[in-house]
């Protein structure tokens, strides 16, 4: 079974800086029946203004995945780490017991697009930690690339969770498909583009969750990027 969250259900986050569209609760936006999936917490889709961002702010028991659509963002933390992330980068924050950091537009002037991806821990309380590596988009055109995984398998980064996230870019007409095990869960972002999921049209900013699945059949529409998130 396959349950759409069109992009025009979304909260909404709209201020002169900032335009971000929710896909589960988050902040002053609430919907008790999008609270979110599985283990899978937050899906914000951020667009943020030349030099603006978010001042140093903290997190708890959170495994926090930002992926960057368009432009660059820059991120500080309090463990000392300071990087760019560019398209292409995965960036992994395990908030743990506590942490503080700051993302900004790395670009004075064009604005950065991205994806921040929330997942609860498998354990409360761990050690703090961050990572980021880089997938090339020749690793991600035509299939679903392992990104994040809690093992770090094929090179991904590694999540305190059961779950893993693959990304893929796709032409018109490109087709995949991925199994889900027993019991497994699934849920898919459409980054940009429009592909067909089991038959069902999904466009820019919609999402499914997917339960009671063998598998996945995914064939593009138009050009397009997706996130699939396998999840417990």
């Amino acid at each position: 079974m396959l349950t759409v969250r069109k992009s025009n259900q979304r909260g909404l986050t709209k201020i002169d800086w900032l335009d971000s569209r929710h896909t589960f609760s988050f902040g002053e936006y609430y919907d008790p029946a999008a609270m979110g999936f599985s283990v899978l917490r937050v899906i914000n889709d951020d667009r943020v203004a030349p030099g603006a961002g978010f001042p140093t702010h903290p997190h708890r028991d959170m495994e926090i995945v930002t992926w960057v659509l368009d432009g660059a963002l820059e991120h500080r933390d309090s463990m000392g780490n300071g990087s760019v992330i560019r398209p292409g980068d995965a960036q992994r924050m395990s908030a743990g017991r506590g942490i503080r950091h700051s993302e900004f537009n790395a670009s004075k002037s064009a604005p950065v697009h991205l994806l921040q991806m929330w997942m609860l821990p498998a354990e409360m309380g761990i050690e703090p930690g961050y990572e980021q590596l880089n997938f090339p988009e020749t690793e991600r055109r035509g299939k679903l690339k392992l990104i994040a995984s809690p093992d770090g398998s094929g090179g991904s980064i590694t999540v305190h969770q059961d779950a893993r996230l693959y990304d893929g870019l796709f032409s018109a007409g490109d087709a995949v498909r991925h199994d889900i095990a027993p019991k497994r869960r699934a849920y898919l972002h459409v980054a940009c583009g429009s592909v067909a999921a089991n038959g069902i049209s999904l466009s820019e900013g919609d999402g499914a969750a997917i339960e009671n699945e063998r598998g996945l059949e995914l064939k593009a529409e138009k050009d397009s990027e997706i996130l699939l998130f396998d999840l417990p």
